[in-house]
């Protein structure tokens, strides 16, 4: 099997799903914002405010550019989808899922969007960023999964089924 990338607004459950289908598929697991952290020894909000957006931004795009990895379960950020050179890699190492939740749902779960090291441009808000992102994370999938009212495991098995009913996942 390929590669499994995990994409879709915060709070969607990348990571959390990510890791329960690595142990359930028997991949690692990629967690590509502590790629990031790693890289530059700082939490993810504080590159955002010591080196400003569009830095993290070009951070993310070159650390997700440069993942090698087979038979892994990758979680990327949330922000991901804004470097186009990362994208493209990504879909070349693998297949890129697209974790899809309401709006509503997602507010509920983030609480302080701030904390999280959410990328919002200067004035922009939950739902403007949602608005935003939506269209990029469609663009750039191959498949979408919508996770509404499922819990982790729910999500493992959606995507669990998606991948065994797609040869294209198979070697």
């Amino acid at each position: 099997m390929k590669n499994i990338i995990l994409v879709g607004m915060p709070g969607a459950g990348k990571s959390t799903a990510g890791v329960i289908l690595a142990k359930v598929l028997g991949y690692q697991f990629i967690d590509s914002d502590l790629l990031i952290q790693k890289r530059e020894k700082k939490l993810l909000h504080e590159i955002i405010a010591t080196e400003g957006l569009d830095a993290f931004i070009e951070i993310e795009n070159q650390v997700n550019a440069s993942i090698e990895s087979e038979d892994s379960v990758i979680a990327t950020g949330g922000s991901v989808i804004y470097g186009k050179k990362a994208m493209e890699h990504l879909r070349e190492i693998g297949t890129v899922i697209y974790i899809k939740l309401s709006y509503e749902t997602l507010s509920k779960r983030l609480g302080n969007i701030k904390q999280r090291g959410v990328v919002l441009k200067k004035g922009q808000d939950l739902r403007g960023l949602y608005e935003e992102r939506c269209p990029l994370y469609e663009e750039y999938c191959h498949y979408a999964v919508d996770a509404e009212g499922m819990d982790a495991e729910g999500l493992v098995e959606a995507i669990r089924n998606l991948i065994f009913t797609n040869q294209e996942f198979m070697v």
